[in-house]
């Protein structure tokens, strides 16, 4: 019950269990094919080039940014959390000229403050993080494309521990790049990073196109400066999901199957109805925890549906506590970093574990661990405010 990874859905872990097949197989690349399909869906997007990128929700920023980035380009980023750090140092090892705004933890950006930025900067590339859960917070989107845009940039998006559980809308709100991983609010394990890129990034990339010697034909001129990285460049991670299926790398096959499984679970269910589930429960998980006594981190209006941060309580030993949750009820809750690091708790309610016996199993193991700890808190609060909101719900 960490802010990710999560409980693997069984469902998705019984996908992975299929036998392997060659990467040529018509299995295989038809599997590939509706992949894409997939996540267009999950994506809300009419993106051709929307794939996965084999390697955690990491390989994905890198990926996007290695092959979007040349040296000297200037990039934005807008730095909320550790994860907005992560973006910064990405582009800074692939030799942009990273400029950044930050915001304090707990909080996010307003759309006039990243304006203002992409006035004074005037980037490539606008860089954000949609939800943070470093500090459990969710950057609104909805006005950052037209931002970008207007101002000659494109906006890529980092949705890794946010999409499927927040709202999220790739066309509509006119993003660029959006790459996310299977290990939160997807149900699924870390391993695959789906990505999806619009026309006008997949222009930016094919004009950095080589096709390795050894399989390229003699129409497969180079095109400007080469991408740095071989196993993220997005070019060839393109032709080799395209109709040209030009060997780049052999696909992880069990994590196309878990990816697979991830987005037709969630289609299945519905992103509207997924989004509402991840809400109930996350509300209820933010009462309880209230009603346990304990002080929620950061700005609330803001927060991401799928995790809660929550201040130790003094006199609680932070690590002491985690390791009693896990030992005595095998629940895991999160730690946090930086500036949070030994101050913070972090709850998650996402995926496979957005559900009710989850949350109120959670709590209730929590209020033991508290009292055994000599915090005072009241009596069965903690189950008992969450059994509110699920009333309040079902009335």
């Amino acid at each position: 019950m960490g802010p990710g990874p999560i409980t693997v859905d069984p469902r998705v872990l019984h996908a992975m269990s299929a036998q392997l097949v060659g990467q040529y197989d018509p299995f295989m690349t038809a599997t590939m094919n509706e992949v894409m399909a997939l996540y267009r869906g999950v994506f809300r997007t009419e993106n051709e080039q929307t794939l996965l990128v084999d390697g955690t929700s990491r390989a994905g920023i890198e990926a996007a940014l290695v092959s979007l980035l040349e040296p000297g380009d200037r990039v934005l980023v807008p730095v909320f959390g550790r994860f907005g750090h992560l973006l910064v140092e990405i582009a800074e090892r692939c030799g942009a000229a990273v400029h950044t705004i930050e915001a304090e933890w707990g909080t996010v950006f307003t759309a006039e403050q990243i304006d203002e930025a992409m006035a004074q900067t005037r980037p490539k590339v606008l860089a954000v993080v949609q939800g943070d859960t470093s500090t459990t917070m969710c950057q609104p989107l909805a006005d950052l494309g037209e931002i970008a845009h207007r101002h000659g940039a494109l906006l890529y998006c980092d949705a890794t521990a946010s999409l499927g559980g927040n709202p999220f809308e790739t066309d509509a709100w006119g993003l660029d790049v959006v790459t996310a991983g299977l290990q939160k609010c997807l149900g699924g394990p870390s391993g695959s990073a789906p990505i999806t890129l619009s026309p006008a990034a997949v222009d930016v990339i094919n004009a950095r196109k080589h096709v390795e010697a050894g399989i390229a034909t003699d129409s497969d001129r180079p095109r400007g400066a080469r991408i740095a990285s071989n196993y993220f460049d997005l070019a060839m991670v393109m032709d080799y999901w395209g109709p040209r299926r030009l060997n780049h790398h052999t696909e992880a096959t069990s994590m196309l199957y878990a990816a697979r499984e991830c987005a037709r679970l969630l289609l299945v269910e519905g992103i509207d109805d997924a989004v509402a589930r991840h809400r109930l429960h996350g509300e209820a998980m933010l009462a309880g925890v209230r009603g346990l006594g304990l002080e929620v981190f950061g700005d609330t209006a803001h927060k991401m549906t799928n995790v809660v941060a929550v201040h130790i309580p003094d006199g609680i030993d932070g690590e002491a506590a985690r390791t009693a949750m896990l030992e005595e009820f095998g629940i895991e809750i999160g730690t946090s970093f930086g500036p949070l690091a030994g101050r913070v708790w972090r709850i998650g309610t996402m995926g496979y574990n957005a559900r009710h016996d989850a949350v109120l199993t959670t709590l209730a193991a929590l209020e033991q661990v508290l009292r055994a700890g000599g915090a005072g808190v009241t009596a069965g609060g903690g189950v008992g405010a969450a059994r509110e909101v699920y009333e309040e719900a079902r009335a």
